[in-house]
């Protein structure tokens, strides 16, 4: 992927606010959420995965590949079908994909709940509606694309559970899509924020998730990304 490609994908993520957010437009603003209730039992296996979206998967995977116990976290499509799976078509905000990451994570060093939890208080605003800062579309929804019974059980009752505390201003509106295939994405969307810290996009939009992980989690927090593109 060329410089001048590379920079031509970020004006794609970011399209339609310029250089990157501009200063009048409302921020996320990460804050910690209480720990879910509900929570899986331990089950003794070594891996799981969780499939997650809440905006520009950047942002999204970028917070969780500093997460301890998550051993990769991959950006992707998830929400239509197989043959719709590609950048350009899901632009489109018409094929019912959102951009979403793929978190496989240690159940013995962070649970799901965790995850969620994390997920709600830094990676993104659960409160905006096919969209998130400054992009918009059904592409840039939040939700969760829970993989078994078991999950789409503690994700619906941690958000009763958020909502009930008021601990958004607004109501959640993530959705829960049980039953979704995930589609990883191209090559170039992957390891992006920890490849390209200095991108506008990224600088203002994703690396204060980052940081609100660190400052929020310091005990789930690691300096050292995991890194998709490394792993192959």
């Amino acid at each position: 992927m060329s410089k001048l490609s590379l920079l031509s994908a970020a004006a794609l993520c970011a399209i339609g606010i310029g250089f990157a957010a501009t200063r009048g437009q409302a921020e996320e603003t990460p804050h910690l959420v209480p720990a879910p209730a509900a929570d899986e039992a331990a089950a003794g296996v070594e891996s799981e995965t969780a499939v997650l979206a809440g905006g520009c998967f950047w942002g999204v995977q970028g917070v969780f590949q500093h997460v301890k116990g998550v051993t990769k976290a991959v950006s992707g499509y998830t929400g239509g079908d197989k043959r719709s799976a590609f950048y350009e078509v899901v632009g489109s905000g018409a094929t019912g994909h959102a951009e979403s990451v793929s978190v496989t994570f240690d159940p013995r060093q962070i649970s799901y709940g965790k995850i969620l939890q994390i997920y709600f208080s830094v990676a993104h605003d659960p409160t905006e509606l096919n969209r998130q800062g400054p992009d918009s579309g059904t592409q840039y929804r939040s939700a969760i694309f829970p993989a078994n019974d078991e999950q789409t059980r503690i994700a619906k009752a941690y958000i009763d559970q958020l909502d009930q505390a008021h601990a958004f201003a607004h109501p959640i509106v993530t959705r829960l899509e049980p039953g979704r295939t995930f589609y990883a994405a191209e090559d170039y969307h992957q390891d992006f924020l920890t490849l390209n810290p200095r991108n506008p996009y990224i600088v203002y939009n994703d690396l204060p998730k980052v940081a609100a992980l660190q400052k929020l989690f310091p005990d789930f927090y690691r300096t050292e990304p995991t890194h998709v593109l490394a792993s192959r």
